[in-house]
């Protein structure tokens, strides 16, 4: 018996290599986070600082499943395995989750001002993009 795959297209290829760069800059931001790198927290407002580090310790297991979640999904995308969908859809979830708490519950938009809220935008955009592109390679016979 032969299964067949379909051809996989060269921007699909390009995507998930941006998707892959892209989600790792997050990985690398939540460890710099949370290793508190000096050199890259010197970048922050002491405020800011004291709202990343006063998350409550539920908020950094939601944001790890995102981050992760997000980079393990482009992991996936660019070996062509339809668990990609779900660890996009975990990373969607969990990132609404972090997202609600970060503007209802508490005060980032005071500290990250506007230029948090759209970058949380591009952000939840591009989870969504690369969760319906998961579900879409998937359902064409891209990913296995």
């Amino acid at each position: 018996m032969t299964f067949s795959q379909a051809k996989t297209p060269v921007w699909y290829w390009i995507l998930a290599v941006i998707g892959l760069l892209w989600f790792g800059m997050g990985a690398w931001d939540y460890s710099a986070t949370q290793l508190r790198i000096d050199w890259y927290m010197a970048s922050f407002t002491d405020e800011q600082l004291a709202h990343f580090y006063g998350f409550p310790t539920w908020f950094y297991a939601v944001w790890a499943l995102s981050v992760w979640g997000s980079f393990v999904g482009a992991v996936l995308l660019i070996l062509r395995m339809k668990l990609a969908a779900l660890a996009f859809l975990v990373a969607l979830i969990t990132y609404v989750i972090s997202a609600i708490y970060s503007y209802v519950f508490s005060d980032a938009y005071a500290i990250m001002g506007m230029f948090g809220v759209v970058f949380g935008l591009v952000i939840l955009v591009s989870v969504l993009g690369y969760f319906w592109l998961a579900r879409w390679a998937s359902q064409r016979g891209i990913l296995k």
